[in-house]
């Protein structure tokens, strides 16, 4: 399998959303995972293989594209239409790819197991990142 793929023009928050508005860090897409760097407080792209322990506790995903010193909002929980094609009832998982979101077969030996969300239909993912501590 491989890391889902979205349609960043695609991405809507859902009624339930709970949003956190910010300042990315880095070239950001929106449906991409992102983490907030303590260093400058900016969103960076979150990796579940990432050398930087930070990288590896996402905050949530993104609603909007920026580029480095641009706003941008991001979904900490609630639901999302994602952008991608997603099966319903199957958990999501942060990726090794970073910003990516992958089913589980994809979390691999050496990344940390990082849950985004359980997707609730085709095309929306309820958001609940839980942060594991596990490494494979």
């Amino acid at each position: 399998m491989a890391d889902i793929s979205i349609t960043a023009a695609n991405v809507v928050k859902g009624s339930n959303a709970v949003v956190e508005p910010g300042t990315a860090g880095a070239t950001i897409t929106a449906g991409q995972v992102v983490y907030k760097d303590a260093a400058d407080g900016k969103y960076k792209l979150a990796d579940a293989d990432s050398a930087t322990a930070a990288a590896k506790a996402p905050r949530g995903i993104a609603l909007n594209g920026a580029s480095d010193g641009q706003p941008l909002s991001i979904i900490r929980s609630g639901d999302v239409t994602i952008g991608a094609t997603v099966t319903a009832g199957t958990a999501y998982y942060l990726s090794p790819t970073p910003g990516g979101i992958a089913p589980v077969a994809d979390v691999l030996s050496g990344d940390d197991v990082v849950l985004i969300g359980l997707a609730k239909s085709a095309s929306v993912l309820a958001v609940d990142i839980q942060i594991t501590g596990v490494t494979l």
